[in-house]
């Protein structure tokens, strides 16, 4: 079978290759093996790769963090799940025609989804949801602020607020990114720039923006404070501009801001099964209730992996890369 593995760490569209190897072997007690139909590509994938991410402490390894698929084989003990079934997959190394892993490691999803939704399932749509949750109580008619807005979790945060009636400021790079984003329900859309908290004000006033979610770091994230309400909170995620995540003094001090960090595995991957099955069954229902959508901008088969790899680095996307198993 075809699997994805990189030696070194880099460039991913380099370092990573295509290569034959075995088929799993037999379940064992508890394992299934599942045929991967999807998966991903996301940006802590990228970043794996280069190193800069937690990520494998030993090479050769297999990426993909996401992947959908349908369980073909079961072993010993496993009550759940039977041959057919179709599932999310929670673990890694996706990145393959099949993959064995603990029967705790997937979840059963509706075949309702389309297996390009489903492949986007794992991280992004759980990350928006905990995000807007968490961290403020937000009331009906509040604001947040956010930036890298197209992104997947952008999207996934204006659809969530809206469902929720809290008005959404969203950040981009491109003004050619403004149009789309309003067209899915965002209320404000603002280039970025070192002016944003002034351009911010100037339209909503003193409304209340109790909090920002930051996918960058550095002056992007800054950025975002400027537009807090006193006692805000900036929730950072991301990576994306490569710098630290700056705020000032000024926000810490006299403006009682606080910067605070997510990372989806301590909030739900790490939870008891029975939890985060009852989880992602909501978030499966607001895909067949298209509350939810995951734009996708391009397919490619493994062995496409590096014209697929340097696609998914490529700025100016409208969608997610992913790598699918048949044509």
């Amino acid at each position: 079978m075809k699997a994805i593995e990189y030696s070194e760490f880099g460039a991913p569209f380099e370092v990573c290759k295509c290569i034959e190897v075995d088929d799993p072997a037999d379940p064992q007690a508890n394992e299934v093996v599942v045929a991967i139909e999807a998966s991903a590509i996301n940006p802590a994938d990228l970043l794996m790769i280069r190193g800069e991410y937690p990520g494998p402490d030993t090479l050769p390894a297999r990426q993909g963090i996401e992947g959908t698929g349908r369980i073909i084989a079961v072993g010993p003990d496993v009550k759940d799940y039977t041959v057919g079934d179709r599932v999310l997959l929670l673990g890694r190394g996706n990145w393959a025609e099949k993959v064995v892993c603990l029967a705790e490691q997937v979840v059963s999803i509706p075949e309702e989804i389309d297996v390009l939704q489903a492949a986007q399932m794992k991280a992004n749509p759980p990350s928006a949801h905990f995000m807007l949750q968490d961290y403020v109580d937000l009331d009906e008619g509040d604001w947040v602020i956010q930036n890298a807005a197209n992104s997947a979790v952008g999207q996934h945060v204006i659809r969530l607020a809206k469902k929720m009636g809290v008005k959404t400021i969203n950040i981009v790079r491109r003004a050619e990114s403004i149009d789309a984003l309003k067209a899915i329900g965002a209320d404000l859309v603002f280039v970025d720039g070192d002016d944003l908290g002034e351009r911010v004000q100037a339209e909503i006033g003193d409304a209340y923006v109790p909090l920002a979610i930051d996918a960058a770091g550095g002056k992007p994230c800054e950025h975002l404070a400027d537009c807090l309400s006193d006692g805000g909170v900036v929730v950072n995620y991301g990576f994306l501009d490569g710098d630290p995540c700056s705020i000032t003094p000024t926000h810490t001090i006299v403006r009682q801001i606080s910067l605070t960090g997510f990372w989806l595995f301590e909030r739900l991957l790490g939870k008891p099964k029975e939890e985060v099955e009852n989880f992602y069954a909501e978030i499966a229902d607001l895909y067949v209730s298209k509350t939810l959508h995951s734009p996708v901008e391009a397919t490619y088969r493994l062995d496409q992996v590096a014209k697929a790899l340097a696609h998914a680095e490529r700025g100016g996307r409208d969608g997610k890369v992913l790598f699918v198993m048949k044509d």
